[in-house]
């Protein structure tokens, strides 16, 4: 090698030992930052404990632990910092997985049986429940259901009323149901609501047939008669609140307040979906926040008004006590909700930081407010509320520590002074909104298919309103209407909500507000996940190397759509043409099917029946192929007779039987019947050749407490 080999190898060697050097500082710079990623080791612990497909030994969570711990004393004794940390995150993600365990047998329940029977059902009525497609819903507390021994009676049940207003909390209540277990995944790997209602403890849900009734119960429990006292009150306040401002706005306001979301009309929460301002309807961390902060900062502003007071006594405290004490009032008004919960966890960790002398709003505050969720809520982690919420705060939390801290002049007039404030607040809101939807994107994406296109103009327009009028006025008119005097602040409140729901429709009607994204395999939400804490959590030019793994749910290839979905019960059929999802019974199980079809980046024909009309001939029970398409569905409960089997049973043909399969005909088909959809849930098909590959939801539940 010549000379100016040599000296171009030298170069490269000391430009390789200065990167590294780089390298080794910036992780050095980590040391005061290596506790932050603890929530996030503790969260993925919880969550591979919450997907895998077998119920985990408890002994096997248990020895993954001692494991992890031993590893992290070898560590320590083999003086390896670097050792040490992965060793110590170990211990916290096998700890996640053991709280799993501890939680799912904590909140064991019976689970109703699966025959479809109508039950009397007599119970007390636990909460309001938020309405569904089909009418108001209650969650009752069982005494008694017919046909079941008390040791398999659900704790919780949930109940849907068909054409009756909801009955108040609080009463004893008796009607007749058809009362089965909680529903399965509305499509293969779609999210599990039976195991979000197992950690409920809701056994069982259903429909009343006929008008429910007021009855005498047996004295509850006295935590069950706490619970009803406390859930009465929200509910006659969420009354006097509508009463007072009116259904359009008041339904709003209740449902801000007390959670009760029974006044909304449909046509609101779908304008606020399409504008990105859904969040506001359900109480989550940005209420807890206004309110929290509206009393702390006004308690704070009082003692400092009031010198001899503010000599005294340390303001700052005391407006962090009085800020706790909002926090918990709201959390009880709220009915307690999961995301309310998180919320008013996160907001007592900030105001106990301020009451032992530590900054209020920092990563470390926002790593022990999760670990305490987690640790009490491991099932939080599969929560999309929960995902979204953390990464929203974290990402704020990582943009106030890197946002520049102007240097204060003195003697400036304020005719200067007021347009530099303002443009700083205009710049710091835009920068917090689109720093909050770009962290939460990945979860509203994967979990929601949805991207609201002018949600980060229509959150920017509405954010002054429901921090400086909506709420405040809101907690305050709350506090006073049981006392006759919240009118007026309830009328403020109500201008408020008018404003922003009308910048929801202005911006849900725009051409393209709302954008429906297929969601992405499931590997690609965590590494999208770890992306935006890496992007938060690390200090230093590596955090940008969480960019393209936060990216990972919008780049990841999508696989090909399935040809053919089917509901869990075989009951709804939809077909899949080109971008289009063709629904065989429109009526039936429309809420999976947009989802489903949601999920795969479809959209549902505008006229339903008139794009199947024109393909299938279709009667009540049964749908023919009148060209060239192989499917044809039985959509009745009783089995078809032997002429109409035939007819449905061509060669080649798939057919699908809501009832079970009784005698011949259809050896030629390819057959699926109730006794398959029993056994394996909700169904996507592809065509392979000549036949067709088949994916069931129950195979990717695998066998959990609650999907037995």
């Amino acid at each position: 090698m010549g000379p100016g080999g040599e000296a171009a190898a030298l170069s490269m060697r000391r430009r390789v030992a200065h990167r590294f050097a780089v390298l080794r500082d910036e992780i050095a710079d980590q040391a005061d930052r290596w506790t932050l990623w603890a929530p996030v080791a503790f969260g993925l612990g919880c969550a591979g404990y919450m997907t895998l497909r077998f119920e985990p030994p408890t002994a096997l969570a248990v020895g993954l632990l001692l494991a992890a711990v031993v590893l992290t004393a070898v560590a320590r004794r083999l003086d390896s910092t670097a050792a040490v940390i992965v060793a110590a995150l170990l211990a916290f993600t096998a700890a996640g997985f053991l709280s799993g365990r501890i939680r799912t047998l904590q909140v064991s329940a019976p689970i109703a049986p699966a025959e479809q029977r109508a039950r009397m059902v007599e119970g007390w009525v636990v909460d309001v429940a938020s309405p569904g497609a089909s009418g108001m819903r209650l969650l009752i507390a069982p005494v008694a259901v017919e046909g079941l021994e008390p040791a398999q009676t659900p704790v919780r049940i949930r109940v849907t009323l068909r054409d009756q207003p909801a009955i108040a909390p609080g009463g004893g209540i008796r009607l007749r149901a058809m009362i089965g277990p909680p529903p399965d995944p509305a499509s293969p790997g779609a999210y599990d609501f039976a195991r979000d209602a197992w950690f409920h403890r809701i056994g069982g849900v259903g429909f009343t047939l006929g008008d429910a009734t007021l009855t005498d119960l047996p004295a509850a429990p006295w935590r069950l008669r706490l619970t009803m006292a406390v859930n009465a009150v929200r509910w006659r306040l969420a009354e006097r609140i509508v009463a007072r401002m009116g259904p359009g706005s008041g339904g709003i306001a209740a449902a801000m307040v007390t959670g009760h979301e029974a006044w909304i009309a449909p046509e609101q929460t779908e304008a606020m979906r399409a504008s990105g301002l859904a969040h506001i309807l359900s109480i989550s961390g940005l209420h807890m926040a206004i309110v929290g902060g509206f009393v702390f900062g006004g308690v704070r502003l009082l003692v400092a008004a009031w010198p001899w007071l503010a000599l005294r006594l340390p303001g700052k405290k005391v407006a962090a006590v009085a800020g706790l004490v909002a926090v918990g009032g709201y959390l009880v008004i709220s009915g307690a909700p999961p995301p309310a919960e998180r919320a008013a966890v996160t907001a007592a960790a900030a105001f106990l930081a301020i009451l032992v002398d530590r900054q209020a709003i920092s990563l470390r505050t926002l790593a022990i407010a999760a670990l305490v969720i987690l640790a009490a809520e491991p099932e939080a982690a599969c929560a999309p509320g929960f995902q979204m919420s953390f990464a929203a705060t974290a990402a704020l939390v990582a943009l106030a520590e890197a946002w520049p801290r102007a240097v204060k002049e003195i003697d400036i007039p304020w005719w200067i002074r007021a347009p530099q404030a303002a443009a700083v607040w205009l710049g710091a809101a835009i920068a917090a909104s689109f720093v909050a939807g770009l962290a939460t994107g990945p979860f509203a994406m994967h979990h929601f298919n949805r991207v609201a296109s002018y949600g980060l103009i229509a959150n920017l327009l509405v954010a002054p309103l429901s921090s400086f009028v909506i709420m405040p006025f809101l907690a305050v008119g709350a506090v006073l209407e049981p006392l006759g005097l919240g009118g007026p602040f309830l009328a403020v409140a109500g201008w408020g909500i008018e404003a922003m729901v009308g910048v929801g429709e202005a911006t849900a009607t725009r051409p393209g507000a709302l954008v429906t994204v297929a969601s992405a395999p499931g590997t690609a939400l965590p590494i999208a996940f770890l992306g935006v804490m890496l992007l938060c959590l690390w200090k230093g030019p590596i955090r940008w190397l969480g960019a393209p793994l936060a990216a990972a749910v919008l780049l990841w290839p999508r696989p090909d759509p399935p040809d053919i979905w089917i509901a869990a019960d075989g009951a709804a059929v939809a077909l899949r043409d080109g971008g289009e999802a063709i629904l065989l019974r429109p009526d039936a199980r429309r809420f999976a099917a947009d989802l489903w079809a949601r999920r795969r980046g479809l959209a549902v024909a505008g006229d339903p029946e008139t794009v199947r009309d024109a393909r299938f001939a279709c009667d009540r029970f049964a749908c023919l192929p009148i060209g060239n398409d192989d499917l044809a569905v039985w959509a009745g409960r009783k089995p078809p007779r032997p002429a109409e089997l035939a007819e449905l049973c061509a060669p080649g043909r798939l057919v699908v039987l809501r009832s079970g399969y009784v005698g011949r005909g259809c050896e030629n088909s390819f057959l699926l019947s109730a006794d398959d959809f029993a056994e394996g849930g909700s169904a996507e098909l592809w065509r392979r050749g000549e036949g067709w590959a088949v994916v069931w939801a129950n195979d990717l539940r695998g066998d959990r407490p609650w999907t037995r």
